[in-house]
């Protein structure tokens, strides 16, 4: 015989015939929970205001599992409910933004956050957010000042541009040039550049937004000089091109780059736009990197204005920047939409601080942490993936089975679409023959609820834990004790 169930009120020995389902009328009143002494000293903690929210929510749920006659009477005695409540609270208070192993492959993944800030970042962000500081305010004068000025300087001398202005994204840079110069005009642009970006944002979308009329030249695949010529009218506001950075087109096609396109649009008294987008502020190839497109290079091919992003190749936080020729910086800068779209403080002072780690380039790869994860030698990859690999295979045996192997990662984020960077990561295949995807998606949920969840990719009917972004592997092998049972328990045998 089983022990007797213990009563829901004293805690004595229940009768053998007691229910073992709770009715409604049996939950406590809400008064009666919150005296409860366990509850009190949660209400010490996390005061009245947010317990007494909890409870109600909890009593709530509790009576509707009653009603439907499903609410176990074990659920509430005083312990119960005291530590389900206390439960409801850490969860309450748990953040929803959380640092994560990214193990994906991909380095600027844009639903990992994208770069990694630097050192430097995040310790003047620290600095200048724990109090007043001169965002809109001149030291030298005395009186007000511009939040631009902050990264200005910086911007024109690392990209030669005669001014700059910064936005909070590139799509918002790119919306507000469109606004500033083009609103009830014309913008031209090639077929093929006309992209879509994650989150269905829309290049033509973002016309229309702006106030400003698309006019599309040339075909997908092929776009030629006399394209646009063909296409300027009197209505025509500025020529544009698209950086597509997130695909490519190969085989029979053709483009016009910026330094056959600036010719035709200044003959025309227009100005050339280019919306880059990756952001990469130095020569990629200098670090074994396929190359990119830089800003400097746009302006010295000869377009006016050029956008680009903060958080991807640049490796800072979010931010959309605009460099190039002073008077349509300013008639950006002046546009009513700039204030709507304007940097805070905390992203503008993570901006800067990331601009200042361009001024020394030689140390530019120990200390912007995405040049640094982009140009990891392969050997210490590989290290990695040797050393996590038995504490990983001890914990998930007998059900999986663990082993390192080559791979291929990625840049990321609209950058390089095709590229692809040799990498070592581990590769964990169960060991049953069947029920192998509902294993795999078990084993990559149960990672995701680890205290630092690690975010892996199946592939192959295999999970892939790439290690090209795992500088420290103890970041993982200390949280592999706290694996699920069911992830190392083999399923019973299917007849």
């Amino acid at each position: 015989m089983t022990a007797p169930e213990q009563s829901v009120v004293h805690g004595t020995p229940a009768p053998p015939d007691a229910p073992t389902t709770a009715a409604p009328h049996a939950l406590p009143a809400l008064d009666r929970l919150l005296r409860l002494p366990a509850v009190a000293a949660l209400e010490a903690e996390h005061g009245r205001s947010l317990l007494t929210h909890e409870a109600r929510a909890l009593l709530a749920e509790l009576r509707q599992q009653a009603l439907a006659g499903r609410l176990p009477a074990a659920e509430i005695a005083p312990d119960a409910l005291a530590c389900a409540l206390a439960r409801r609270l850490h969860d309450r208070l748990a953040p929803r933004l959380n640092t994560v192993i990214n193990l994906t492959g991909t380095v600027i993944h844009t639903n990992l956050g994208r770069a990694l800030l630097p050192e430097a970042a995040l310790a003047h962000v620290q600095a200048t957010m724990a109090g007043p500081n001169n965002l809109e305010y001149d030291l030298a004068s005395g009186g007000r000042g511009d939040r631009d000025s902050i990264v200005e300087g910086l911007l024109c001398q690392l990209t030669g541009a005669e001014a700059a202005t910064v936005v909070n994204n590139n799509a918002a840079a790119v919306l507000l040039i469109l606004a500033a110069l083009a609103r009830g005009r014309q913008v031209i642009v090639s077929r093929g550049e006309l992209v879509e970006i994650g989150g269905a944002f829309r290049m033509p979308d973002v016309m229309t937004s702006a106030g400003a009329r698309l006019v599309e030249v040339g075909t997908t695949n092929r776009t030629h000089p006399h394209d646009y010529e063909r296409a300027i009218t009197a209505r025509t506001a500025l020529l544009m091109k698209v950086h597509t950075s997130n695909y490519a087109v190969q085989g029979f096609t053709r483009a016009v780059d910026e330094a056959t396109l600036a010719p035709i649009a200044h003959a025309h008294g227009l100005p050339l736009v280019t919306d880059l987008g990756s952001g990469a502020l130095i020569d990629m190839t200098a670090y074994g990197l396929p190359a990119e497109p830089t800003p400097q290079q746009m302006l010295r091919a000869g377009c006016d204005l050029v956008s680009f992003s903060g958080d991807k190749l640049l490796g800072g936080p979010q931010a959309g920047l605009i460099v190039g020729r002073r008077a349509l910086v300013e008639r950006v800068r002046k546009h009513p939409m700039k204030r709507a779209l304007r940097m805070s403080k905390l992203p503008l002072a993570a901006l800067e601080a990331t601009l200042r780690l361009y001024l020394r380039p030689e140390r530019l790869a120990r200390e912007l942490p995405t040049l640094r994860l982009l140009t990891r030698p392969l050997a210490d990859i590989e290290a990695t993936a040797r050393a996590v690999q038995p504490a990983l295979a001890a914990a998930l045996a007998p059900r999986f089975t663990v082993e390192t192997v080559a791979l291929q990662g990625q840049i990321g984020s609209g950058s390089l679409p095709v590229e692809r960077l040799p990498s070592a990561g581990l590769a964990i295949a169960p060991v049953a023959r069947t029920g192998r995807g509902r294993a795999l998606d078990e084993l990559a949920t149960t990672l995701r609820r680890l205290p630092v969840p690690v975010i892996g990719r199946i592939a192959d009917d295999e999970l892939i834990l790439d290690c090209r972004c795992l500088e420290d592997s103890t970041l993982l092998t200390r949280q592999l004790r706290q694996l699920s049972p069911q992830t190392t328990t083999v399923p019973p045998a299917t007849k």
